[in-house]
């Protein structure tokens, strides 16, 4: 029977086996290198998203607002700002009662200039009054405490009457507002 170390001498097996292993090393990596998907929205990247977010806000130990959103961006820079491009919906308190509603299918807010659009099916609903305005965009003026809007707007009344005009504005409660000029119906009491 031949012996091993006759046949293989040591001096050329341990190269072997160093080749070997480099081998098996080269060949476990690859150039392929695994995709990740990083979230995007208009050509930029969101330095923080959050999903599901309920931001409470309040005065004095009494909620004002109530915001909910199905995905919040924020982007830092010069002018910082959050967006909300899976809707946004918005409700405001008074005397710790819930008063309107807004939703909006997308909305951005500047943090520098505390300004807020909601864009893309606007409804806010006066749950008082029992009214609602709809449109396709609205600015809420935080800093001066006021909404409006200066496109086409639709308004609805209790009464089932409905009134359009050319942008409105209201405090940002939504407790107090003027349709610019408005066209619509008037129902008048029989005499």
């Amino acid at each position: 029977m031949p012996n091993f170390s006759t046949l293989y001498p040591i001096k050329q097996t341990v190269p072997i086996f160093y080749y070997l292993a480099l081998l098996l090393c080269m060949a476990s990596c690859s150039s392929k290198s695994k995709t990740v998907t990083v979230l995007e929205y208009e050509g930029k990247f969101p330095d923080e998203s959050a999903r599901n977010i309920e931001i409470t806000m309040s005065e004095n130990g009494e909620i004002t607002f109530t915001l909910y959103a199905p995905l919040m961006n924020k982007y830092f820079g010069d002018n910082p700002y959050y967006d909300f491009p899976e809707g946004i919906k918005v409700s405001s308190y008074t005397n710790g009662e819930k008063h309107s509603v807004l939703t909006a299918d997308y909305a951005i807010s500047e943090e520098l200039t505390q300004r807020m659009e909601a864009h893309q099916h606007v409804v806010i609903v006066d749950l008082v009054k029992q009214e609602s305005i709809l449109t396709e965009k609205i600015i809420w003026d935080q800093k001066n405490k006021r909404i409006y809007s200066d496109v086409e707007i639709t308004q609805i009344k209790a009464d089932g009457t409905t009134n359009t005009g050319e942008g409105f504005e209201s405090d940002e409660k939504f407790t107090k507002y003027t349709i610019r000029k408005p066209r619509g119906e008037i129902l008048a009491e029989e005499l």
